[in-house]
Order: C-alpha cells, then sequence, then structure tokens
C-alpha cells in the first residue's frame, strides 16, 4: 500500500488545484471552451509500470512474488491502427467530455493499456506450494519464471482503466482556424482486464473480470483547427489496485492480487461538437 499513499499525496495536490482557482476572466469566446461543449477523442498510447508484488493464492498454495518486472506490450504498426474492424487491437484511448462549465469539463474514458509480466526474471519467493513439483522449482527463496512453467501474467486485451474525471481547460493559444489549450485535472475509474494467466500448467485463464479500481492525474495540450478538429498529447499518472484477479477457470476461488503506479503518454484525434462561438 506504499504506492497507494504516494500517489494519493500527488493526486489530491492535483484536484485541490483544479477546483481550487477561480474562474478565468476571458473576452474572447474564441478561446473560451463554453458549458454545452462536448468532444470525443480516439488515440493510442504508451505506458510504463512501477514493480509490483503479485500474491497468488487458491487450494494448496498462498504465495508472493515480489518486486515483479513488466512492461506494456504497443502492436506493431499495421492496418490495425485505422481499421474501423480492429481498431481496439492496440493500446488505445477514448475520450467523451462535456464542458459542466465554461473551461471545465466532466470526462469519461477507457485506457486500454497492455500490462506483461517479463518472463526472463527470477523473482523473490514467499509463502507455501502443497504441490511438490512446483514447490521444488523454489530455490533459495527464489522462483526462475523463464521456462513459463510456474506463471505466465499479463493483462493484455488489456487493462482496461475505465475512468471519469474533471478537466480544467485554459487557452494558451488562439488564432484564426486555429487555438491551443492546455489541461489537467485528475479521475477515479474501475479495473476491467482481460487477464491471461496460465499456472502450475493450469489451462490459461483469459477472460474480462471487474479486478479493482484506480486513481489518476492528468495534463494534456490540445490543439483545435478551424474550431472543430482536435489533436491532442496527454500524459498520465497513476495508481492501478486489483485484489481480484482472477488466475483459473470455471468460477474457482484461486486468485491474484497486485497494486502499482503507472504512467502513460497518449496521443490521437478527436471532433469537439457544439462549440458556441457568436
Amino acid at each position: 500500500m506504499k504506492k497507494f499513499f504516494e500517489f494519493v499525496f500527488v493526486f489530491f495536490v492535483g484536484i485541490t488545484t483544479v477546483f481550487g482557482q477561480n474562474q478565468d476572466t476571458i473576452d474572447n469566446d474564441k478561446s473560451t471552451l463554453k458549458k454545452g461543449t462536448m468532444f470525443v477523442f480516439w488515440g493510442w498510447n504508451r505506458a510504463g509500470f512501477s514493480n509490483s508484488d503479485i500474491r497468488v493464492r487458491g487450494n494448496g498454495y498462498d504465495f508472493t512474488l515480489s518486486n515483479v518486472v513488466a512492461h506494456d506490450r504497443p502492436s506493431e504498426l499495421s492496418m490495425a491502427y485505422i481499421d474501423p474492424t480492429r481498431l481496439s487491437i492496440p493500446q488505445f484511448n477514448f475520450r467523451l467530455a462535456y464542458f459542466i462549465k465554461d473551461n471545465l469539463a466532466v470526462v469519461i474514458a477507457q485506457d486500454h493499456m497492455k500490462y506483461v509480466m517479463d518472463q526472463d526474471q527470477i523473482a523473490k519467493f514467499n509463502g507455501h506450494i502443497s504441490d511438490p513439483a512446483y514447490a521444488a522449482m523454489v530455490q533459495n527463496g527464489q522462483v526462475n519464471l523463464t521456462d513459463e512453467q510456474f506463471l505466465t501474467f499479463e493483462h493484455t486485451d488489456g487493462l482496461n482503466y475505465i475512468n471519469a474525471g474533471l478537466e480544467k481547460y485554459k487557452n494558451v493559444l488562439s488564432k484564426k482556424n486555429f487555438d491551443i489549450f492546455w489541461a489537467y485535472g485528475g479521475g477515479i475509474g474501475a479495473l476491467m482486464p482481460k487477464s491471461n494467466v496460465k499456472l502450475f500448467g493450469n489451462e490459461r485463464s483469459d477472460r474480462y473480470h471487474l479486478a479493482g479500481f484506480g486513481l489518476d492525474a492528468r495534463t494534456n495540450i490540445n490543439f483545435v483547427f478551424w474550431n472543430h478538429i482536435m489533436a491532442r498529447v496527454e500524459g498520465k499518472f497513476g495508481y492501478i489496485n486489483m485484489p481480484d484477479i482472477k488466475t483459473t477457470l470455471n468460477n474457482k476461488p484461486d486468485k491474484a492480487s497486485q497494486d502499482f503506479v503507472f504512467y502513460q503518454v497518449n496521443f490521437g484525434i478527436g471532433y469537439v461538437f457544439n462549440r458556441k462561438l457568436k
């Protein structure tokens, strides 16, 4: 839980900033995203994750692998990035925003990241396993994961962070047919991963499941062309806690848990609706 408290401090500093500032006085309608404005956004991301402890529990075993290393898994450049029938294959981001006040938006989002435990690593082990074949794989308080016989563990379809947040927008440049808006805010949401886990030679568990929650702080820069076409670059920093990750099939009680800090950089395009200009 140390990662949680570290993140909460940063998170609430950001939220206090969002709500603590007075509404800017803006004379130019073009430089204001007025109440009632909406936008949709689709983009792609790269993500990173802190090391985490993974606890795995079930009938005959209860153990923790410490400081497990993981990375994201971006798709190779292909038609999947622009093919409407395959857009959900890469690591993607979706946003739907509604401005409840001038320059203040509620944003509903999905962040489809991919979390893959590095297979080529030796992890510290603490706990017990009753099966002698797998207990023998633990040597001197460590287990070598390289051969994939002990555990494969990933959220690759994906680490789905479904969240809602508030974002404060500020115009930094306004020209004919071109605006730049900077925004910052925070959010909270649920984790609905499709976790691909294979433990002790069991059939791979591969299904969507409500596994936990997340918090985030975010900032983004938005380039708006001809009042409607949006290009966006966004950074997110957050905390994820998943106490209920399914590790086996057939609704067995077996499960894993982990928490970690993540960062994400995404970019993409969008469209601004109902923009009110004189």
